[in-house]
């Protein structure tokens, strides 16, 4: 079944309004991720200061701004036009230098080799040809330049999580649409064989999911779609972070090959 991805363009004017479902990205996920990403690039990489970071599938900008906030040169794009425009908004009123511009992973209007770091959140379980995307990436990327992402793994837990609780189930869902597809979630081992057909060196993968337990986190979805709690306070609740289990989410990176 094919997700609705349109829902960024309804949706896409309130990114950063905690009442909005898209929010739930930044309460802690967007912590989360981003501080294993630089932990990433300290132990790999030089300072990231001035280097050229392209977000792939930036949404609102939410990491845009945290990767210009370390000093990187960043380049948002997203095939959604609202979304662009919101995340524009919002980082000249942060007075944040980032680019952005609408066009989509599989086809990336840069030059060859022109970027340090591309990175791709939440984004490869919604792309209609992901060898295409991986491709495109590695073609921006400089030799030994860092590709950090996160993706929804295909298990049994993930199903259960973000098919069932937070798209199905009446009383848990956060949107009435399609927002997933369960078919569409990537295995680590098919990413890594993608990585590796195009020059991309898998260095690791861990997981990204929620810290707290298993009941709590029912029940605040409950709440949330009662509207007794912002998706904001959701997501914080939830504390997503670095775990050890891959089954629902996973992140890494990869080094492409000099």
């Amino acid at each position: 079944m094919g997700i609705d991805n349109q829902i960024y363009n309804r949706l896409g004017e309130s990114w950063w309004d905690e009442a909005n479902p898209l929010n739930m990205l930044q309460g802690s996920f967007t912590p989360g991720r981003f501080a294993y990403f630089r932990a990433v690039l300290e132990r790999t990489g030089p300072d990231p200061a001035g280097l050229r970071a392209l977000d792939i599938g930036c949404g609102g900008g939410f990491m845009a701004e945290e990767f210009a906030r370390l000093g990187c040169r960043v380049v948002g794009i997203d095939p959604s036009p609202v979304s662009i425009k919101t995340a524009r908004q919002h980082a000249d009123a942060s007075a944040l230098p980032i680019k952005y511009a609408v066009a989509t992973g599989e086809r990336l209007p840069l030059d060859n080799e022109s970027f340090d770091i591309a990175y791709c959140c939440d984004v490869l379980e919604h792309v209609s040809n992901l060898d295409l995307v991986i491709k495109e990436t590695a073609r921006v990327l400089k030799p030994g330049g860092i590709y950090l992402f996160d993706t929804i793994n295909r298990t049994t837990a993930s199903k259960v999580l973000a098919i069932k609780v937070m798209q199905d189930w009446r009383l848990t869902r956060i949107v009435d649409t399609q927002l997933h597809s369960w078919e569409m979630f990537v295995k680590p081992t098919e990413l890594e064989e993608t990585l590796r057909r195009h020059a991309l060196r898998l260095g690791e993968v861990t997981g990204l999911g929620p810290r707290s337990n298993k009941a709590s986190l029912l029940w605040n979805f409950f709440q949330a779609r009662r509207g007794r709690i912002t998706f904001g306070q959701l997501s914080r609740l939830m504390d997503v972070g670095q775990v050890k289990d891959t089954a629902v989410s996973y992140m890494g990176y990869a080094v492409k090959a000099a």
